[in-house]
């Protein structure tokens, strides 16, 4: 499946690399893309949105469905 998130506070690569390595935990194997420019973060996993935001929340950044 594949879901995009708008991430509004992911300001810079240390947000990139804390929010790859939180997506890639909840699910092993995903596939990760982000711009930056746009806060936007594109997931290919076999794992449900849902709990892909939330590990996204957990690292405390304010993200929503795209």
């Amino acid at each position: 499946m594949k879901a995009e998130f708008i991430v509004s506070d992911m300001t810079c690569n240390h947000c990139v690399q804390t929010i790859t390595r939180a997506v890639q935990t909840a699910a092993p194997g995903a596939r990760v893309q982000v711009d930056l420019d746009a806060r936007r973060v594109s997931v290919e996993a076999a794992v449900e949105a849902a709990a892909l935001q939330a590990a996204i929340a957990e690292e405390g950044y304010d993200v929503r469905l795209a």
